[in-house]
């Protein structure tokens, strides 16, 4: 999943980013609200993590703004404040959720997937074949059998899995699964998709996921499989 951190705290922004990239979200930090509501409004993320305290514009501007462009990316928002006056504004200018500092990773990732498992923001299931991935609940199994995958290797296959027949490049699933300041090797996407192959082509003696030769890869529709 592709998360924005708006938040104008560097030491907090750095440890949101490294404590969700852990739990195998593409991060990306915006300093301040003009940067975070362009990005927010013009790529593709799964959800925002919105600070209130910003720079101006501030998060219930953003938010504001973001919902008048009829931007309906799920927004959790952040406070340091203990005003449920803070809460009621957030909810009544379009936001998802509310979470106050200091909180922990657990809760934080917890709400995060919380809002995958709205229906009205995006299909509770995604599907090729015999293969089913809930977003909401990060398992994903093949004709019924679990598959042990880590929170990376689920990721790579939710962002595949949502655009079933058409190929990623190797830059846009780093930009989505591992984030845009990803600074290793970008092989790291042939290394995944190598464990996923074993874990679910040749356990089954499929062929889900294909390399489009000098681009990217595929999931195949479930009658191409």
């Amino acid at each position: 999943m592709r998360v924005l951190v708006v938040e104008d705290e560097r030491p907090l922004a750095a440890a949101l980013q490294r404590g969700l990239a852990d739990h195998g979200f593409a991060v990306e930090i915006a300093a301040d609200g003009l940067t975070g509501y362009l990005l927010a409004r013009d790529e593709d993320f799964d959800a925002v993590v919105l600070d209130i305290m910003l720079p101006e514009p501030n998060g219930f501007q953003v938010c504001e703004r973001l919902r008048a462009d009829g931007v309906r990316t799920p927004i959790l928002m952040l406070t340091a404040m203990d005003d449920e006056l803070d809460e009621a504004e957030a909810l009544d200018l379009g936001a998802d959720d509310f979470l106050r500092k200091p909180f922990s990773y657990v809760v934080l990732v917890a709400r995060l997937h919380a809002l995958l498992r709205r229906p009205a923001e995006r299909p509770t299931l995604l599907r090729s074949g015999p293969l089913t991935l809930d977003p909401g609940k990060r398992t994903a199994d093949y004709d019924g059998a679990r598959l042990d995958l880590t929170p990376r290797e689920l990721s790579l296959l939710e962002y595949l899995l949502r655009s079933v027949g058409q190929t990623r490049s190797k830059q846009d699933i780093l930009e989505h699964v591992w984030g845009v300041d990803f600074e290793r090797d970008p092989n790291v996407v042939q290394v995944y998709i190598g464990y996923l192959r074993r874990k679910i082509d040749q356990r089954f003696s499929t062929q889900l996921i294909r390399t489009v030769r000098g681009y990217g890869y595929r999931v195949t529709a479930g009658d191409d499989a």
